[in-house]
């Protein structure tokens, strides 16, 4: 697992960047936000302090398949990303990607309660809600829309302190800037009873239950009840949570699939994946209460040779870890826990092993793959040269937004004294992180290497000539 941020894409300064942000920010607020402490984690490049986790993606794909099939989305190549943080939220931005907290995954007790959310996500990606929801600003002016900008952030920063959005938001903005946001925010309640319709027909059809969805939204609920009844309901980006749960509740309960529970092998995962989250974001403190040393559960003895390892007693978490892989010894990813283990330690030549075979096991090891390559650079053997860039070219393939696959890759390139390459490599990690001018003279440099025309050179001459898309300014 790695914490480090991935930015999504290459930001741009484009007069299109206020309404991307408004959208964004518009639905984040239209979304439920438990107030709990964020995870830290380092952000780089200016975007979400994002998750990478193969385990973890592999299961929320999974998750996901069914859903995304039943609402026609399968060949959308929609991505689910994990973002570092306790809090419990998730929220579409765009049509190609759901967002959801690590702290979703980490709270939700079954694997139904998080494919819950994920359908409602869907729902809004199936439903057209983000370009409806453009359409909806771009009756406004640019003035406008950025002062509803920070009008919705002051209603969401009112709302997890509980104070009244209401006033807020009426601070925030003037009379006709208000008006806009109340016929947004109404727009936006109307969507999320949609998505909530809309996620439960495709539990229905994919015969899942949806007590999950209800669940969780009846929990969330729960918590903000006190501050809800000091909010103008018309200033919510929600119905009331209680109108709303009432609803979802009646078409939970109609459904034939009520009381059908998840699969033991699919808890079993899922309980893997929310002890992998708390043995790497909680503190040693927070892992030992959660999973004492009287759980003899595989998930606690995961979550506790994560946080032994990350703390300090590497021999001690490799030790626990190898009783996991005797325990299962096709699980790709104990073998891959061990194999970050023993790299982080300083030991690249010993986790170059573990990591092949779980490279070898993985459904989709592309992640893994990086983590190998890197091994085998840092072990410092030339012999291991040509085989980390056939590992980190087809990573790459798999993981184009992966800067971290370009970094090693370049690496390698460098080792094999092929600079074009390395070069090239270079400018795609530093394009993939969203640094265009490092990206642009890297690949200039490039350029200069190979010959004029040759499928390096195109590449290269992609990034160097580069410019941001720029949408139509509006009168």
């Amino acid at each position: 697992m790695t914490l480090p941020d991935r930015p999504i894409a290459p930001r741009s300064k484009s007069f299109s960047r206020p309404i991307a942000v408004a959208v964004s920010l518009a639905l984040v607020a239209s979304h439920w936000i438990a107030a709990t402490s964020p995870a830290q984690a380092q952000r780089r490049g200016g975007g979400p302090p994002v998750v990478r986790d193969a385990e973890i993606e592999q299961l929320l794909r999974d998750y996901t398949q069914p859903i995304l099939k039943a609402a026609g989305l399968a060949r959308q190549n929609i991505q689910v990303v994990i973002i570092n943080s306790r809090a419990f939220n998730a929220f579409v931005a765009d049509g190609r990607r759901i967002f959801i907290n690590a702290g979703t995954i980490m709270e939700a007790d079954t694997p139904n309660q998080v494919i819950g959310v994920l359908a409602h996500e869907t729902a809004h990606i199936s439903g057209g809600h983000l370009s409806r929801l453009r359409e909806q600003l771009r009756a406004a002016t640019t003035q406008s829309i950025i002062a509803l900008i920070l009008g919705a952030g002051a209603m969401v920063a009112a709302g997890r302190s509980g104070g009244s959005t209401g006033q807020v938001g009426m601070a925030a903005l003037s009379a006709p800037q208000a008006a806009i946001q109340n016929n947004l925010l109404a727009y936006v309640r109307s969507q999320e009873d949609a998505a909530d319709r809309g996620g439960v027909r495709y539990l229905n059809a994919t015969g899942q239950s949806a007590k999950g969805m209800y669940e969780t939204f009846k929990r969330l609920a729960d918590q903000i009840l006190y501050a809800s009844s000091h909010i103008d309901p018309y200033m919510q980006s929600h119905p009331l949570p209680a109108e709303r749960v009432r609803a979802l509740e009646g078409l939970a309960k109609s459904s034939p699939h009520w009381g059908k529970k998840d699969s033991p092998a699919l808890q079993a995962r899922h309980d893997l994946a929310r002890a992998k989250l708390y043995g790497f974001i909680d503190p040693r403190q927070g892992v030992a209460r959660r999973y004492p040393i009287s759980d003899n559960s595989l998930a606690a003895r995961y979550a506790r040779a994560i946080a032994m390892y990350r703390f300090g007693n590497v021999p001690g978490g490799i030790q626990q870890i190898d009783t996991l892989i005797q325990a299962q010894p096709e699980n790709p990813y104990f073998h891959e826990l061990k194999g970050q283990a023993l790299l982080e330690a300083g030991r690249p030549a010993d986790a170059i092993a573990p990591l092949r075979r779980a490279v070898q096991l993985a459904p989709n090891p592309a992640l893994i793959q990086i983590m190998l390559g890197q091994a085998l650079l840092a072990s410092n053997n030339k012999a291991y040269a040509d085989e980390a860039v056939r590992l980190l070219e087809t990573a790459s393939r798999r993981e184009p937004e992966s800067p971290e696959a370009f970094e090693q890759m370049a690496l390698a390139y460098g080792r094999k004294g092929d600079l074009a390459r390395a070069d090239l490599a270079s400018a795609q990690a530093s394009f993939a992180r969203g640094d265009l001018r490092t990206a642009r003279a890297l690949a200039g440099r490039a350029k200069s290497r190979f010959p004029v025309g040759s499928p390096g050179w195109v590449k290269a001459d992609d990034i160097a000539t580069y410019k941001p898309p720029v949408a139509p300014r509006r009168r």
